[in-house]
């Protein structure tokens, strides 16, 4: 192995938003993340469904005409 090519590699610290704390190797010592495997709702099960302004009534709405004609052709 070459010497003075590689970065320093450190036991680092990831810290989430929610307060978990994992440790892991990486060249950086501490990492902030905004979402983990504590907090994600794939890994929690717990779906959060955010509609904002009203995006999918608004979707619906715009393509209702599009459905109507398929199904009555």
């Amino acid at each position: 192995m070459k010497k003075e090519i590689h970065p320093e590699y450190f036991e680092a610290s990831i810290k989430c938003a929610c307060g978990n704390e994992i440790k892991a190797g990486s060249t950086k010592s501490d990492i902030k993340v905004e979402i983990c495997s504590q907090c994600h709702p794939f890994f929690t099960g717990k779906q959060k469904l955010i509609d904002t302004a009203g995006r999918i009534e608004r979707f619906r709405r715009k393509y209702a005409k599009f459905q109507n004609e398929e199904t009555s052709a």
